[in-house]
């Protein structure tokens, strides 16, 4: 029957965490005793006030078809938000709802991107970027982050990969897997570039309220850049709401309308309820959201301080997000062979930078989104397994 299957699912990837989750899994069901590090969500709850609000919404009748570009209410204060925190006039209008942040970036691919046309992505860098854009059937170009810079793009380097047949550049600050702060400096060069030949950019920022003695800059903030950019944000990671699937974009009114086009014909609109919990979230109060950062803090400088006392390893201090993205060429073992060594003989679920393309080779990515007792585990049992 596989040849009923559309030429075009060979080009579509996944996300090898999962695959990962699934081995990790196995190996706990046959009575293995597991660290999980690589899934990254934050391991808190939903904050109470949020969760209320959904509940409020069902038994107040909230389970009705809404709006496909989202709640008029909803849209209104994530424009408000927007404005308030990337320093831009945002109208309601060029908001869009969708369940969980993937949809804009699918969406906004899909409408740019066809037979012919160049969308250049970071890597390593989330691997859902390259796997959309090889279905949409444009060249995807990867755009090679390196550790001496940071974790940060040459913009020379960029300015070589674009051509008259660049459609889009991604761009994802803070970052996954490295958790590095792309500065300012470095989006005005990118924002001169987009000017110059044309292209749009999708801007990534759902780790933004995540961060560490430093600010995340929006390149939609940047002189010339609000019609140009589409920010990609939501309500998974900042305010522990992973399996409430719950997104949005924020677009050029031209492209925004696009992007309704592609909801209505692929999920209709997103769960009223839903949408009152992410009303709740962004209005009410945000200490949970620092305790929260507090918290991935402390467990980053631990778990930082413990990888560099490994032998062969070595880590830079991520700027934001809840990830390191460890140098472990020390180790000479490849970064697949190495992670698959510490899930099956030290039991530490961890993802090979290669699962985030091949710049990712010689690194791993661990989630410091555990307990710190479990993470101070962890790098015991890494150390046990290197020696």
């Amino acid at each position: 029957m596989q040849d009923l299957l559309a030429e075009r699912m060979s080009r579509l990837g996944t996300e090898s965490a999962f695959e990962v989750l699934a081995r990790a899994r196995a190996l706990e069901a046959e009575g293995r005793s597991i660290i999980h590090l690589e899934i990254g969500e934050p391991d808190f709850d939903t904050p109470p006030h949020i969760v209320e609000a959904a509940i409020e919404a069902l038994r107040g009748g909230d389970t009705h078809y809404t709006p496909a570009a989202g709640l008029p209410e909803l849209r209104a204060a994530i424009a408000e938000e927007v404005s308030r925190t990337r320093g831009i006039p945002v109208e309601p209008d060029r908001v869009v709802v969708t369940p969980g942040g993937k949809p804009i970036m699918f969406f906004t691919i899909l409408a740019l991107a066809e037979e012919g046309a160049e969308v250049i992505y970071p890597d390593p860098g989330f691997p859902i970027y390259e796997s959309v854009i090889r279905f949409a059937g444009a060249t995807p170009v990867p755009l090679p982050l390196r550790e001496e810079l940071g974790f940060a793009f040459d913009p020379d380097e960029l300015r070589r990969l674009v051509t008259k047949r660049t459609r889009l550049v991604i761009v994802n600050s803070p970052h996954n897997p490295t958790g590095a702060v792309i500065g300012r400096e470095v989006l005005e060069e990118l924002a001169r570039l987009a000017q110059e030949y044309g292209f749009l950019v999708l801007s990534d920022e759902i780790y933004r309220r995540i961060v560490y003695d430093v600010e995340a800059p929006s390149i939609a903030s940047l002189p010339g850049m609000a019609e140009r950019t589409v920010i990609l944000d939501g309500f998974s990671k900042t305010y522990a709401m992973t399996g409430w699937r719950l997104g949005y974009g924020v677009a050029p009114r031209w492209l925004a309308e696009h992007l309704v086009r592609l909801a209505v014909n692929c999920h209709s609109c997103v769960p009223g309820f839903t949408q009152r919990a992410g009303l709740a979230a962004l209005r009410g109060p945000q200490d949970a959201v620092d305790r929260m950062v507090a918290e991935f803090r402390r467990r980053r400088d631990a778990v930082v301080a413990g990888l560099n006392s490994l032998p062969g390893v070595r880590c830079a201090v991520p700027a934001g997000a809840f990830y390191v993205f460890p140098n472990v060429t020390g180790t000479g073992r490849s970064a697949s062979e190495l992670a698959r060594a510490l899930l099956e003989q030290a039991g530490v679920a961890v993802l090979a930078g290669t699962a985030f393309g091949r710049y990712g080779e010689g690194y791993l990515r661990l989630s410091f989104a555990n307990s710190l007792e479990n993470l101070l585990e962890a790098i015991d049992r890494m150390r046990r397994y290197l020696g």
